[in-house]
């Protein structure tokens, strides 16, 4: 690795802080990687380890450590269960930075990832022409023709698609939508990007509710994707660039300031939420004004009670909404306030599902080795819905239910809100 590459790695090993970790092993349990191989370089512990020995010269920072920060699902379980505050997410994010500036992330399907979210993603005309590409091939039955015949990764990456709603359903939100009834506060909304294209519908939902519970509600149109899976990817550059655009919609161009940015996708909320990481100094503002859907109506509580919904539903903890954002409790209350709808519990429900943005599909063993556990424990407690609040979860989610033959649909819990007042 070149020097200044090392160099920097170094003090950012240190700026997060690997040498708090007391190697304590609270973290082994809660690690999937682990759980599903039971070796030590593939636990939380052991990664800190051989990125500090990388950081201080003792060992190589080379391709036996790369493939261990690859295999990493980055869901930060970890963090949630160790005692000294380790920041694991940020570092794995630094770490593989230098593996790409390094050229030690070179594989193709790494490549073709980088490319599309730097190319694709960012760019909210050029990802709506390629959904409506897809939706296309699906209409026409494309997909299920040449089924058979795909690569694994992308007959991997079919089975994952969902149906792709027609054009008329993907439009844009309006820009404001005001408050019914009494006005209780002013909110802007992070519209998304595979959200707003794969899930409008819940998009829709969310404003819809905000709107019923006395918020005005402001979609940005300076907004672009949060980065997250960018940073991810190794991509800070990008993801730094995107959470400085996001910086501008949402505090500087609204004019009269909001009182929280309201996320309905764990992943683009934990971004969000942790853009000091990426901005220091400048990215604390909005940083602070975050918050899941969930969450904020929880907190706020709502104006008036929903309707009558029979259902038996398991709620499934999205990783970066409980882990990096410390939400747990708030989207259930929120259900048990429907009449009619029976949380159920399952064994599984606070463990990765095996999504982890593009992990999937750049590593589809191992997250299917991870998903079959939380399919087993949903199949045991039989709802009718599972609902969860992240779109990669969604996707991974309803790919392993339909492949189980489980009767259960997988939804946002907005929407089982949504549809409780009568709009669905």
């Amino acid at each position: 690795m070149e020097e200044s590459g090392i160099e920097n790695f170094r003090e950012s090993m240190l700026h997060t802080a690997t040498l708090d970790c007391v190697h304590c092993g609270l973290c082994l349990s809660t690690c999937p990687t682990y759980r599903a191989t039971g070796r030590e370089s593939s636990s939380p512990r052991g990664r800190v380890y051989m990125m500090r020995g990388a950081a201080e010269g003792r060992i190589d920072f080379g391709e036996s450590l790369v493939r261990e920060l690859d295999l990493c699902l980055g869901c930060r379980a970890c963090e949630t269960a160790c005692p000294s505050g380790i920041k694991f997410g940020a570092m794995l994010e630094e770490a593989r930075a230098v593996a790409v500036r390094s050229g030690l992330r070179g594989r193709l399907g790494y490549r073709l990832e980088r490319w599309g979210l730097r190319h694709l993603l960012a760019w909210p005309q050029r990802l709506q022409r390629l959904v409506s590409l897809l939706g296309f091939v699906q209409r026409l039955g494309l997909d299920r023709l040449l089924g058979s015949r795909l690569p694994a990764s992308l007959a991997q990456a079919r089975s994952l698609l969902p149906p792709i709603p027609p054009a008329h359903q993907r439009t844009r939100l309006p820009a404001f939508t005001p408050a019914q009834g009494e006005r209780r506060g002013r909110v802007a909304f992070l519209e998304g990007c595979v959200m707003a294209e794969l899930f409008a519908e819940v998009n829709r939902a969310s404003v819809r509710i905000l709107a019923r519970n006395g918020f005005d509600v402001l979609v940005p149109p300076e907004q672009t994707c949060c980065g997250a899976l960018h940073a991810h990817a190794g991509d800070l550059e990008t993801a730094r660039r995107l959470g400085e655009s996001n910086r501008f919609a949402f505090i500087e161009a609204v004019g009269e300031p909001v009182e929280a940015v309201i996320s309905n996708s764990a992943g683009c909320g934990a971004a969000l939420r942790g853009l000091e990481d990426w901005l220091p100094g400048s990215g604390a503002e909005l940083a602070g004004k975050v918050r899941d859907v969930c969450e904020w109506l929880d907190e706020k509580g709502l104006r008036e009670p929903p309707g009558r919904l029979e259902a038996r539903v398991c709620y499934d903890d999205p990783c970066h909404l409980v882990h990096a954002q410390g939400v747990m409790d708030a989207p259930r209350r929120l259900l048990e306030e429907v009449p009619g709808l029976e949380l159920i519990p399952h064994a599984e429900s606070s463990s990765c599902c095996g999504a982890a943005g593009t992990y999937n599909l750049l590593q589809t063993e191992m997250s299917q080795r991870v998903l079959a556990p939380k399919l087993a424990a949903l199949e045991a407690a039989s709802p009718d819905w599972i609902a969860t609040g992240n779109p990669g979860c969604m996707l991974q989610l309803r790919a392993g239910v339909e492949a189980r033959g489980l009767s259960a649909r997988v939804v946002h819990p907005v929407e089982l809100l949504d549809r409780a007042y009568g709009s669905s």
